[in-house]
């Protein structure tokens, strides 16, 4: 069985050194194509692949085509909107995601950017406390339980929407159940994004949602650019001085924000939500032992696609 790693963001050599010991343990191998810069490479490689694992890699019809050996793609972390489902679907291929991998370190970058604009990017001048404050947690998966966790320590007032998540897992988390998109803005100070990125939720946060905030709203993206509405947002900036966004990825339009709303807006130069050493290590090593599951038992417990 060969296991390919192809990403342009390697992994650390640590997590890599751990899912080789999953791999050889298998009798599996594993091999590595790392800050790859063409795509003729990429194709090259996996050629032979049984198993593919990446991190924001692309993988799309022509990948899959050229993979004529592949039974399963595992995207290292939560989100999978880089892999083609229904190229993998039509091609008999399992994609597969990790799940809670690199929720806490999401989490916590959500709590970098919420203190940060609420001390006005400790730009020398008065701020606010997250302590009383409301929090709204846009879908409650891994990340939004991981939020309300840490919610908690700060003794924010915390509600959450997912209508795909039962009223008393958010209660048992203690976190009030909101049921409508309208509610949970105009009710929290601060709103925490973690929807994906589909054809129902993209371009869904704009000018009508933000302008419901309270004075001093602050909304935080941890998610994906796609699902916000930049010129509504916008708008809805320019309408409301005292509104605040900040992003774990740059919009298309950041230098047109920052130059307009200076310190009231922030963007991470490269989606860092899941930049720390220990989600690196826990989403490596998930993803080899879900390839090697798959490849070996038909484990499928983690599969996004259509079979």
């Amino acid at each position: 069985m060969k296991i390919l790693v192809a990403t342009e963001k390697p992994f650390a050599p640590v997590a890599i050194e751990q899912m080789k010991e999953v791999t050889d343990k298998a009798g599996a191998t594993l091999e590595l194509l790392e800050k790859y810069t063409t795509r003729h490479a990429l194709l090259k490689a996996v050629a032979d692949a049984d198993a593919l694992i990446i991190r924001s890699d692309k993988v799309d019809a022509e990948v899959l085509d050229a993979a004529k050996n592949l039974k399963i793609v595992v995207r290292a972390g939560a989100g999978y909107d880089n892999v083609d489902l229904e190229a993998a679907t039509a091609r008999g291929v399992s994609v597969q995601n990790t799940p809670g991998q690199n929720s806490n370190a999401v989490a916590e970058l959500v709590f970098g950017m919420a203190v940060m604009m609420a001390r006005n990017c400790y730009n020398g001048t008065s701020g606010s406390e997250l302590r009383g404050k409301g929090l709204g947690i846009h879908a409650f998966g891994q990340v939004g339980r991981n939020v309300a966790r840490i919610a908690r320590g700060f003794e924010m007032n915390t509600s959450a929407l997912d209508p795909y998540c039962p009223d008393d897992v958010m209660l048992d988390a203690g976190v009030t159940p909101v049921h409508t998109v309208e509610d949970l803005y105009k009710n929290n100070r601060y709103v925490s994004l973690h929807i994906p990125a589909t054809a129902e939720t993209r371009g869904s946060v704009g000018y009508d949602l933000v302008t419901l905030m309270p004075k001093g709203g602050v909304l935080i993206n941890t998610a994906r650019k796609e699902v916000i509405d930049e010129q509504g947002l916008i708008k809805a900036l320019l309408e409301r001085p005292d509104l605040k966004y900040a992003a774990d990825v740059a919009p298309d339009h950041a230098v047109e924000m920052k130059e307009l709303f200076g310190d009231r807006v922030f963007f991470t130069p490269k989606k860092m939500g899941a930049q720390t050493a220990e989600a690196n290590i826990n989403a490596g090593i998930a993803a080899a032992r879900q390839a090697i599951e798959f490849l070996r038992d038909g484990n499928d417990r983690f599969r996004v696609n259509k079979k």
